[in-house]
């Protein structure tokens, strides 16, 4: 986490007041989170801080795109991500993150690091499911659609051949019900 000090906000020497901060996210940022399933990542971050008395809001909002593989294709695509988070952060004996909304930072703390939370924003903008673009309106071209086009049957026997011992039976069970 040493290679995160840019995201170390000094909140001591802050006037009570509106604060904006901004942020260039590639994948470095991801590296040191040892995450590695973007191809490529350009995400801006804004960050409002709000220093009041005695607590802080922090709004987190991240615009942009990564590069990741498509889960049906294996295609990698950019994929755009927009998020927002909200957060409130108090002062209290200990340091406590259990609830999502809510930081409780420790009295004698003079500063945040707000990396963690820009990494869990992005992290949980992504689909679950990751599908090409392409693949949704139907104008993917890929080496593997390709193949399986190859592979496919052209045409489907519709006659089908019946043993006639089989007929006549057949035709017992419709004579019975006339």
């Amino acid at each position: 986490m040493k290679d995160l000090k840019e995201f170390d906000i000094p909140f001591v020497g802050l006037k009570e007041a509106t604060h904006n901060f901004e942020y260039d996210i590639d994948n470095k940022f991801f590296e040191t989170f040892n995450f590695d399933e973007f191809n490529n990542s350009s995400i801006k971050v804004t960050l409002t801080f709000v220093k009041k008395s005695t607590l802080f809001e922090l709004t987190f909002s991240a615009t942009g795109t990564i590069n990741v593989p498509c889960d049906i294709t294996s295609e990698d695509y950019d994929q755009e991500i927009s998020s927002v988070l909200p957060l409130v952060v108090k002062f209290g004996p200990e340091y406590n993150d259990e609830n999502e909304e809510i930081l409780i930072l420790p009295h004698e703390a003079f500063q945040l690091n707000v990396a963690q939370f820009i990494y869990e924003m992005i992290v949980l903008a992504i689909p679950s499911k990751r599908i090409h673009p392409k693949v949704i309106d139907g104008t993917m071209e890929s080496e593997a659609l390709r193949r399986l086009k190859e592979l496919e049957i052209k045409e489907v026997k519709t006659v089908e051949e019946t043993d006639p011992r089989w007929d006549k039976l057949k035709n017992l069970i419709t004579e019975k019900k006339t």
